[in-house]
């Protein structure tokens, strides 16, 4: 996620992750939401922050990159955390290779965006926020 702009463009665009946390940023102040943005390359790190912000969180939006594949802690830490969560892709994991198909963190999130590239993280707290305000009435 850090080299998103550089990173094989024709798959994952030129936005970098500063610009598409910006338009998150924007999107939520409009919903009346705000955002705690985190980026690591490591899954221990990822696991802190999750438990660090579950008590003040009302839900989590992750692209877990490869670790969407083979990232069994950060499962149990999503799982754990009992956070409303979506998972989003940039690209679209079923058009590519087989290894990338087998996603598993989608079991223990809420929604599953793919292949929309930086749109599918705005779609993805537009559903945060409403899944959210669902739960709280229920």
């Amino acid at each position: 996620m850090n080299t998103l702009g550089t990173r094989e463009p024709t798959i994952y665009g030129s936005d970098t992750l500063d610009d598409i946390v910006g338009r998150v940023e924007q999107r939520a102040g409009e919903l009346g939401a705000s955002i705690a943005a985190f980026q690591s390359n490591h899954e221990g790190a990822l696991l802190d922050f999750i438990q660090e912000h579950t008590a003040d969180a009302a839900g989590m939006i992750i692209n877990p990159g490869s670790l969407g594949h083979n990232g069994l802690a950060l499962r149990d830490a999503i799982a754990g955390s009992g956070l409303t969560t979506v998972e989003v892709h940039i690209s679209n994991v079923y058009a590519r290779e087989a290894f990338r198909q087998q996603l598993v963190l989608s079991p223990v999130c809420r929604g599953v965006i793919s292949g929309l590239g930086f749109h599918g993280y705005l779609l993805a707290l537009e559903a945060l926020v409403g899944l959210v305000k669902e739960e709280k009435k229920a």
